[in-house]
């Protein structure tokens, strides 16, 4: 992002409900947006799980309801390497007979929405970064919330009326929200020496990814569109380790060479 404008942007529907106590309050807006626009925002960001090898994810069945299964899909590639080196101890007859595949998050978006409201049907549990869960529980003790799970995204607000910080991008202006808080804290540094007299008035706050996707869902708000997730710098590496890779093994499977959406069915 070196090189993108940075600014603040008062997108005036959004401002007032981005922030974990008030983001629900835009549901029920109007239509959903389109799911295109939606699996566009979510594709380019890389997501990881256990399969076999034919694709079946690894399950777990929910103590709470019996008929329910679940599937976990890790933000980070190393957390999910320490699942796996977990399930090799505990369970090693299951281990060696899957392995961690490297998919899109717009992907698994899509074969959420196949098997929601189906009874049998597969629900997938987002695992996110534990380092960024403790970061982001020191934003939201600070604006006096309380974190209760989720992935947690990092924005910045700011300015007079605490619009969001944009980055013009492809001629388009829009607001990134990234899953490594470090990332967002480069770019306020950058901004804060362009912009010093708006330094004072920066301030960071911590949204969750399933609250985002469940409001593109329910609000047909176009500055939904706006929003771009920024994927962590080490899940961009296993990207272009996976396009690099020739040869499959138990921890990697090149993502070029799978189609998530149906071998995730």
């Amino acid at each position: 992002m070196k090189n993108k404008i940075i600014r603040i942007t008062a997108v005036l529907s959004l401002i007032g409900g981005i922030t974990l106590s008030t983001w629900s309050s835009m549901a029920g807006m109007g239509l959903a947006l389109p799911m295109d626009k939606i699996v566009k925002t979510l594709q380019p960001v890389p997501v990881f799980t256990l399969v076999d090898d034919q694709g079946v994810p690894l399950v777990a069945i929910d103590q709470k309801n019996k008929d329910k299964k679940v599937t976990g899909i890790f933000i980070s590639q190393s957390d999910a390497n320490k699942f796996y080196e977990q399930l090799q101890k505990t369970n090693p007859d299951i281990a060696k007979k899957v392995k961690i595949r490297l998919v899109s998050l717009g992907d698994i978006y899509k074969v959420a929405q196949e098997y929601e409201g189906k009874p049998d049907g597969l629900t997938f549990s987002y695992v996110p970064t534990v380092g960024e869960v403790e970061e982001a529980k020191k934003i939201i003790t600070a604006n006096g919330q309380q974190y209760s799970g989720g992935v947690p995204l990092f924005v910045a607000r700011g300015g007079k009326d605490q619009g969001y910080l944009t980055i013009q991008e492809n001629n388009q202006v829009v607001i990134p929200f990234f899953f490594d808080l470090a990332q967002l804290q480069q770019m306020l540094e950058r901004f804060k020496k362009e912009k010093p007299d708006l330094a004072s008035s920066v301030k960071i706050e911590v949204v969750l990814l399933e609250t985002i996707m469940q409001t593109m869902k329910e609000s047909n708000d176009d500055n939904l569109s706006k929003i771009v997730l920024v994927p962590t710098r080490e899940s961009l590496k296993a990207v272009q380790a996976s396009q690099g890779n020739t040869t499959n093994n138990n921890n990697s499977v090149p993502a070029k060479n799978n189609s998530p959406a149906n071998s995730l069915k």
